[in-house]
């Protein structure tokens, strides 16, 4: 009998000559063509030649599959496993507190207490790991079905706490006691914002993507904005600014409006439009002002009734803008929460103030 070798193995291109397995495959001597063997005696014999050269040619074979495999194997990188390409855990930030935090794991339950990151948070497709939202989380719309812990300032503390979260993330108006009660529980906390300005809400975007595992999402949202923001400061450049009052609040507690120090000032500034409170800081702004001013134009909110209530009110009713027609609605949302979406205020408000054709 003459023995053929056959090179195998689960995965040739990794294996070499010493390693690769060998499958031995049994010929009887019959099988082969009579070209091989010669009669004598009624006994079969190989004539020396051929089975000198056969045993070459097998062993040539051998020898260029194992060197083949060894060449394609030193060319084929090492492949990266799923858990190697994706996880980038134990992370530490330093939140808006200057504390350091350590984040092991990807967190799999979060809570927030701000609207603004519960719109992040959906933003960078992680709206599945919400567990708790605050009162005030109303976008998106599927925030219903998520569980409320409470107000801004004020949240359940047993909610949270029965909740079991991985990590709980606030922004501002987050009270340092109630940071206190959680962490005495052994739960973790990021309290979360920027400066009022659009590289405040990309900072705190690159952040949560940190948090979150999606660094290229919140990279991919931040380039989005900032383009965004370009697009309309090009298109509002040379064009002639209205002046504009923006409405915060009215009636028998006071005026209130965006000062020149406010990021919604800033906004105006930066749809085309000049700030008719400029030249004041904070909020509060005093109806007499606004009357000698007679800006060209009023924003207010488009929810609560606010357009027609302005129409009825002293001293804003007589305001050459309502008059003619210049009181514009917006949803104010879009203007006061520094997340995602504020780029779609600034879009809005440059559209009211110079609208394209």
């Amino acid at each position: 009998m003459i023995r053929l070798f056959r090179v195998t193995g689960s995965n040739p291109l990794k294996n070499d000559l010493k390693t690769c397995s060998l499958e031995l495959r049994t010929w009887n001597h019959k099988a082969l063509p009579d070209a091989f063997t010669k009669r004598n005696g009624g006994k079969n014999m190989f004539s020396k030649n051929k089975l000198i050269i056969l045993g070459l040619i097998i062993a040539l074979v051998v020898s260029a599959s194992a060197c083949g495999a060894n060449d394609q194997a030193k060319e084929q990188p090492k492949p990266v496993s799923p858990v190697e390409e994706i996880s980038h855990y134990p992370i530490t930030i330093t939140d808006s507190y200057d504390r350091k935090i350590t984040i092991e794991n990807e967190p799999e339950r979060i809570i927030s207490i701000a609207p603004s990151i519960t719109e992040t948070i959906f933003a960078l497709d992680s709206g599945d790991k919400l567990v708790g939202r605050t009162d005030y989380c109303k976008y998106p719309e599927e925030v219903a079905n998520i569980e409320s812990i409470g107000s801004l300032m004020e949240p359940n503390i047993e909610k949270i706490i029965d909740l079991k979260p991985d990590i709980v993330i606030a922004s501002t108006h987050f009270k340092e006691e109630v940071l206190n009660k959680l962490e005495e529980v052994d739960i973790k906390v990021a309290v979360l914002y920027g400066e009022e300005s659009f590289e405040g809400v990309y900072e705190v975007i690159g952040e949560l993507g940190k948090v979150l595992n999606q660094k290229d999402k919140s990279q991919e949202i931040t380039d989005n904005m900032n383009q965004r923001v370009e697009n309309v400061l090009t298109r509002v450049k040379d064009i002639d600014k209205p002046s504009v009052y923006y409405v915060v609040g009215f009636g028998e507690y006071g005026d209130f409006t965006a000062g020149g120090d406010t990021f919604i000032g800033q906004i105006i500034e930066m749809a085309g439009g000049k700030n008719a409170a400029s030249d004041v800081s904070g909020w509060k702004y005093s109806l007499e002002s606004l009357v000698e001013k007679d800006p060209d134009i009023l924003i207010c909110s488009m929810y609560y009734n606010t357009k027609e209530s302005l129409m009825e009110t002293n001293g804003y009713k007589d305001l050459t803008a309502v008059k003619e027609g210049r009181l514009y609605e917006i949803n104010n949302d879009l203007l006061e929460l520094q997340g995602p979406r504020l780029i779609e205020g600034l879009e809005a408000l440059a559209e009211i103030l110079h609208p394209t054709k």
